[in-house]
């Protein structure tokens, strides 16, 4: 007799992933522009490296950021691009583009053809907390 081994779907954490989103709120807060309106910027110097913060959208309820890498990158590599929606009402933030790629998946099969990890979602906003 055969087995088969069936394969179960990557399901992500919810409390894990909001609070990770929790935290990235908070810390989103402290860089944004002093003026929160559309079109205000600020730089961050971080090192060597120079980044810009621009409100590119406010809606009652939400807020879009851009975090652009505007120096220190390195040859071969493309600057660093964020879209990072805030929700004020549940104050939460998540990335919602990153280099120029939209619609992330909460999950992904793997493999797949553009090589997505399962969690890539949960993945690019724990790199947005370590970032922030």
């Amino acid at each position: 007799m055969t087995a088969l081994a069936v394969k179960q779907r990557y399901i992500q954490s919810l409390p894990k992933y909001l609070t990770l989103c929790e935290h990235n709120y908070l810390r989103a807060l402290k860089l944004l522009p002093n003026e929160r309106k559309q079109g205000s910027t600020r730089q961050v110097q971080l090192g060597n490296n120079r980044f810009a913060i621009k409100v590119d959208g406010c809606a009652k309820y939400t807020m879009d950021i851009s975090i652009t890498q505007l120096t220190g990158m390195l040859k071969g590599f493309n600057p660093l691009f964020l879209t990072v929606r805030l929700y004020h009402d549940a104050k939460v933030a998540e990335i919602i583009h990153h280099d120029y790629h939209q619609r992330i998946k909460p999950s992904y099969g793997y493999p797949n053809p553009q090589m997505h990890q399962k969690d890539e979602k949960y993945q690019l906003n724990a790199f947005l907390y370590d970032w922030l």
